[in-house]
């Protein structure tokens, strides 16, 4: 493995695990605020879109660095959103619905943005699955197809974020404006890929 791209994997496990302690600490010493089970989640979710924007941001600086090694970061960067996610959804199913079905299926109708977040969720899953090299050898061009529903995601996930804000403008612009740049970035690609969306449906399929 190139020295580059050893390092800089070190550094994101050690930043994720920083941010794990953190939040572990934050959580017995009682710093989570007044509603530690929302600071919780909050964080959780946050930490999941972080994870997100970095994956997405690594392909435009590759490209304008010229630094095609730090493609070889992607992977890992987006296992560690799915890891925040799963932290998010076990906390909002274990620890503020007790596991209680009747009570989500209220939730589920009277907050729209959950089902956003439950799409984004399955979405996250399947690309995770497939992440290995042996899923991308067997789906072949399939394997591309399917993952590049991360830009849907992020698009769900920014409408999750803003719909489950109470008060304030401030991070809704700022993570609408991160989403919209990084985007932008990709606009022929996304093109490209609207065309062909109507293939993603027989990966399903073929991989049963």
């Amino acid at each position: 493995m190139d020295n580059r791209v050893f390092w800089l994997k070190v550094a994101i496990h050690l930043g994720q695990w920083f941010a794990l302690l953190w939040l572990y600490l934050a959580m017995t010493q009682g710093a989570l605020g007044a509603d530690p089970l929302q600071g919780l989640s909050h964080f959780t979710g946050k930490a999941a879109f972080h994870s997100l924007l970095l994956t997405l941001l690594v392909s435009p600086l590759a490209k304008w660095c010229k630094q095609g090694w730090l493609i070889r970061t992607r992977r890992l960067l987006g296992l560690y959103c799915f890891a925040w996610a799963v932290l998010h959804l076990l906390i909002y199913l274990l620890l503020d619905l007790g596991l209680n079905w009747t009570l989500f299926g209220q939730e589920i109708t009277a907050r729209p943005y959950l089902v956003l977040g439950a799409f984004a969720w399955l979405l996250l899953l399947a690309l995770a699955l497939t992440s290995t090299q042996a899923m991308q050898r067997r789906l072949g061009r399939r394997w591309q197809q399917l993952h590049h529903w991360v830009y849907a995601i992020v698009l769900l996930v920014l409408v999750h974020f803003i719909w489950s804000q109470k008060s304030g403008w401030f991070e809704p612009l700022l993570y609408g404006g991160i989403v919209t740049l990084l985007l932008m970035a990709r606009w022929h690609k996304l093109k490209r890929w609207w065309h062909k969306r109507g293939a993603v449906p027989s990966v399903s399929k073929s991989s049963k």
